[in-house]
């Protein structure tokens, strides 16, 4: 039996109640432990992670999220009846799960595309969940509280950089440049010696993500957050419980999260934010006009869209090129190379977590950066997940956008039940408890470091961060979580009378927003921390929403035997997450840590093993083969006398990565050397077999990944020794072409600076002289 019943009027159990609570603290606890990590999963390794696995650490973050919410359907389903109430989120669900199939179909590294749907998809449920957990006001203030008091963790975090850290970091590489570079394997004098220079010099304020454009992106979140914090602190600043201190410190949080915001130099950030400030300004204004020309605005809004799509595109296409500086101009290079992407697949997508190696297939010669996303979040849906996945994630975020009520009234406790806990105290403790235990774990410091090193590094980076933490949490949360109304019940049908908008409905209406337009021309949405943050404030806004209008719940009563087949189907999704999804990474994650260290100290026949047994444990991932391939040509050359043998193992691995993963170019072009190697111990007859072979593979290569000019120079060398004159001609003339474009572009971006070259100057005399005497 199913119907639906008011918030007023229904109660939950005390366990159910008392578990939510549970499970409300779990959730904020995990936002704040995301984002005091940087968290890339589409990398193998991060430099905070020494040692871990990125993609196993947003995995096991992920599982928790996943295992919450199926257990609260679990359990909640399972109940004396089930209430459960439409957060407009589901529709956009289904339908993402969907395109994600369709895309992890298509995608030509099927290990990275499950784990990136895995990590996209969790922080959605996340949201589902957080919906149905936040039916209150304090609940709604306090998850607010917590972003806010991450954001003033994450000033404190960029203000330490920029005053301190990033300076040591220079000062330590001017003083032993070569180490550096030596640990960052990067050769002196080369291209990526001039980025990380130029990264380096530039300061790049990014608190604890992975760039100073996704810091800023958080710090959007924070803001609003914070802001609606204040406007309530203001608004109650005549009620008997109020004080002047409590808006006072709330003002203060909110005037730190703008000032992290400005360090990190986020042109995109700051600009949205301006924007989004006046649209709120707006909102607060015409709050009840809007309300009721919805459908007219929605039509103005398109067609302006459909505009400035058609106007940025045409002037991309006319002066290949953006208006605007340097970081504009590369940005119409990915963009044009994902248009392209689209166009080769426009019905699946290339996959999730698969778009780095198709943009190299279609990324401009010249262009000197290479991404692994558009910088542009309709693009990136739309070339990884194909036009559901796009229109899904639409129907996520502008659903419940459409859908909310500027001008609905302010509600407070709307359940019967309370289990008297305090949700304030639980958070001040259990979130710093979380994040002192865990973040030592994924960031462990080097066995060599010293005592007094020891002690001034956990201060610095684990304690000091959590205190800045718990001081803009107390801060924010200064005095009542929520005020009283003198007549709560009234408080609905008198804001609906008088029409006033809703402030924090607003704020975090613009917080949603200004991120969308941040991420037009950048990627931090699909950074783990910030897309979860990004959820928990939707959810906020959903919860808010509902609450306000007193949203109906559905309740339904089921016999026991559709309780007992849902608690096994539940358990049945749980074990096939991580039969699937976790454990395999997992296990082959600790197998390639244990084989790398093996490798380091010369014990190459148990690196080899390790490495062959994560490659089982994970048969989805090219990952291991692609290491112990490394680790056979490494074994090779640190032998006194050549062993063909390895050799021969290092082909077998290489080529196990070229299936598990055939569209990555790397994968061929060591499969060429390789072979480059036998010919060098063949015979004449069996040496032209082997250049045969090279000359297939790294043709594959190019094929791959065309605007590379090292690549046409090493397929020219061997078309060269293969007699194959005209062929050879080509590439060399291709490689220099190259070569000169990017060196035509360089100087555009960076005048006056001394170009470097990506083959190396030797390499590219030496292709024009080539070029003179083949063309003879």
């Amino acid at each position: 039996m199913k119907n639906k019943v008011t918030a007023s009027n229904l109660s939950k159990s005390k366990a159910l109640v008392v578990f939510e609570l549970f499970l409300f603290v779990l959730c904020l606890s995990l936002i704040a432990l995301r984002t005091t990590l940087t968290e890339a999963p589409a990398s193998q390794s991060v430099d905070q992670m020494t040692g871990h696995s990125s993609a196993l650490y947003s995995l096991t973050i992920s599982a928790v999220l996943i295992v919450a919410f199926v257990i609260w359907l679990i359990w909640n389903f399972c109940g004396r009846c089930f209430l459960y109430r439409f957060t407009r989120i589901e529709i956009g669900l289904l339908l993402l799960i969907i395109a994600s199939i369709i895309a992890a179909s298509a995608a030509s590294n099927t290990r990275a595309a499950i784990t990136s749907i895995i990590v996209f998809i969790a922080p959605v449920l996340m949201a589902v969940l957080l919906v149905q957990i936040l039916d209150s006001t304090t609940k709604i203030k306090l998850t607010l509280a917590v972003i806010a008091a991450l954001g003033f963790m994450c000033t404190y975090q960029s203000s330490e950089q920029f005053y301190d850290t990033n300076e040591k970091l220079i000062k330590e590489y001017e003083q032993n440049p070569n180490q550096m570079l030596q640990s960052l394997n990067i050769q002196p004098g080369s291209l990526r010696h001039f980025q990380f220079e130029h990264r380096l010099y530039s300061k790049d304020i990014k608190a604890f993500f992975t760039t100073g454009n996704s810091a800023g992106s958080f710090a959007i979140l924070a803001l609003f957050a914070a802001a609606v914090l204040f406007i309530d602190k203001i608004k109650n600043r005549k009620k008997p419980e109020a004080d002047p201190w409590y808006y006072i410190t709330a003002g203060a949080v909110l005037v730190i999260v703008i000032i992290g915001l400005l360090l990190t130099h986020s042109k995109g950030a700051i600009l949205a934010t301006i924007f989004t400030t006046a649209l709120f300004a707006v909102l607060c204004s015409f709050g009840s006009w809007l309300n009721a020309h919805k459908k007219t605005i929605l039509i103005i809004f398109l067609l302006v869209l459909a505009v400035v799509t058609y106007t940025v595109i045409s002037y991309g296409l006319s002066h290949n090129r953006l208006p605007g500086g340097k970081s504009m101009l590369v940005r119409w290079q990915y963009w044009l190379a994902a248009g392209k992407t689209f166009a080769d697949k426009p019905y699946t997508g290339v996959g999730p977590g698969n778009f780095g190696a198709a943009y190299l297939h279609y990324k401009l010669p010249e262009a000197i950066e290479t991404v692994s996303d558009p910088h542009n979040f309709p693009l990136s849906l739309l070339t990884q997940y194909g036009p559901l996945g796009l229109a899904a994630f639409l129907v996520i975020v502008f659903i419940p956008l459409w859908k909310i009520n500027l001008t609905a009234g302010e509600t407070a406790e709307l359940l019967k039940s309370e289990t008297g806990s305090n949700p304030k105290k639980l958070l001040i403790i259990s979130i710093p408890l979380v994040l002192l235990f865990f973040r030592p774990l994924f960031m462990p410091f080097s066995p060599n470091v010293s005592t007094r090193e020891l002690a001034a590094g956990t201060l610095v980076i684990f304690i000091m961060p959590v205190i800045a933490f718990v001081i803009g949490l107390l801060l924010i949360t200064n005095g009542p979580v929520n005020y009283k109304p003198k007549q709560q019940q009234n408080n609905h049908i008198r804001d609906a009378k008088h029409k006033k908008t809703n402030v924090a409905v607003a704020a975090l209406f613009c917080a949603v927003a200004g991120l969308l337009i941040h991420n037009l021309i950048d990627f931090a949405i699909f950074e783990p921390p910030v897309f979860t943050a990004f959820c928990a404030i939707l959810a906020c806004l959903i919860a808010l929403d509902l609450n306000a209008k007193q949203q109906a719940y559905w309740r339904l009563k089921t016999p026991a035997l559709i309780k007992i087949i849902t608690a096994l189907g539940g358990l049945i999704i749980i074990i096939a997450f991580f039969y699937y999804g976790f454990v395999p990474v997992a296990r082959s994650c600790s197998k390639i840590l244990s084989a790398k260290k093996a490798a380091a100290i010369g014990r190459f026949q148990l690196a080899h093993n390790l490495f062959d047994a994560a490659a089982k444990n994970d048969p989805l991932s090219p990952n291991a083969a692609l290491l112990n391939g490394d680790c056979y040509v490494q074994n090779y050359f640190s032998r006194p006398r050549p062993m063909p043998d390895l050799l021969m193992q290092a082909e077998k691995n290489y080529l196990i990565a070229t299936k598990k993963d055939p569209d990555k170019y790397i994968y061929f072009e060591k499969l060429s050397g390789v072979y480059i190697l036998f010919s060098d111990l063949a015979g004449e007859l069996q040496k032209k077999n082997y250049l045969a072979k090279a000359f297939d593979s790294i043709n594959r290569s190019v094929e791959l990944y065309p605007g590379s000019g090292r690549l046409h120079l090493s397929l020219a060398e061997i078309a060269e020794q293969l007699a194959k004159r005209d062929i050879a001609l080509g590439h060399y003339k291709k490689a220099v072409e190259i070569e000169d474009a990017f060196r035509t572009h360089f100087r555009q971006i960076y005048p006056g600076r001394e170009v470097f070259s990506r083959i190396g100057q030797k390499r590219y005399e030496l292709a024009k002289e080539k070029i003179e005497k083949l063309s003879k």
